[in-house]
């Protein structure tokens, strides 16, 4: 029976030398950050229009009363967010499969695949929210809904989708093709090596970009306002019309902000804990067939 392991004294001394640094480092931080902070307040709290500034976008009074409309806008923009993002996903892998497939009879898909990536990549978002929200209804189609979140929801899914697509494709190409190569040696059907071998790595090699395009289309799914929508923009609007006191639009900008920082200090802790993990997925050979 072997003694425990007890650190010798110069690990004591190295690991007390990095807690002192440690402390040195935070304490330093929060003073850089409290003089910086006091150093805007400072500049804002003495501008000449800091008063009437105040009253017009800063009022507890006017944000109390607003907040419940705002909030009930916020529950449409978390509605598009989530389906949008459940779409996108969905749709996105699979024109990604499509793109990066090599089957001669999908050569026609894959240049529709090429074309709709193209397109919906270079034209604004807010271009396509208005292309996709007036030149939809004047279809006329009777099956088609024509409603301001429909059309604008609609239009988010078309932009996102692409991007979606665009970082799917690179996780699966990102995969060495000796994996692929290696589950067909085993007896694996070309389908089956794609759903069980190089989709999972795949997917999981591009975990952290797709958060992140997750967490922008959570802000962009406010544009769906210009189309009339009632979302917490829109609601905000609607508050601010007649009075000219912008504290709604300040509202809605911090319940944005209470979701999409959450969200994404989420995708930076989930990128920092796969970033050893990014690089041994460099090592040729690393993790094949696991």
């Amino acid at each position: 029976m072997t003694d425990a392991w007890v650190p010798s004294e110069r690990a004591r001394a190295r690991e007390a030398f990095r807690r002192a640094q440690h402390r040195r480092a935070l304490l330093v931080a929060g003073v850089a950050t409290a003089v910086v902070l006091a150093g805007v307040v400072l500049v804002v709290t003495n501008a000449p229009g800091w008063e009437r500034a105040r009253q017009a976008f800063f009022s507890p009074e006017r944000a109390w009363e607003v907040l419940p409309d705002v909030a009930v806008g916020l529950w449409l923009n978390l509605r598009v967010w989530v389906v949008a993002s459940v779409v996108g996903l969905a749709v996105g892998l699979l024109i990604a499969v499509v793109r990066t497939s090599r089957l001669p009879a999908l050569f026609p898909l894959r240049v529709l695949a090429t074309v709709y990536v193209d397109v919906f990549r270079g034209v604004p978002v807010l271009l396509v929210l208005l292309l996709v929200g007036f030149g939809l209804p004047a279809l006329r189609l009777e099956w088609l809904p024509v409603s301001a979140a429909f059309l604008g929801g609609l239009a988010i899914v078309l932009t996102y989708t692409a991007y979606l697509t665009e970082i799917f494709r690179a996780g699966i190409e990102s995969v060495h093709p000796s994996q692929g190569a290696a589950a067909r040696s085993l007896g694996l059907t070309r389908g089956q090596a794609a759903r069980r071998v190089v989709l999972p790595q795949a997917v999981r090699n591009v975990t952290a970009p797709v958060a992140s395009v997750l967490v922008s289309l959570q802000k962009d799914s406010g544009l769906i306002s210009i189309l009339g929508a009632v979302d917490a923009i829109r609601a905000a609007q609607i508050a601010t019309t007649g009075n000219y006191n912008f504290t709604p639009y300040v509202v809605a900008g911090i319940l944005f902000l209470l979701i999409s920082i959450p969200l994404t200090r989420l995708v930076d802790a989930w990128s920092a804990r796969q970033g050893w993990r990014g690089q041994l997925r460099g090592v040729p050979g690393a993790g094949v067939l696991r």
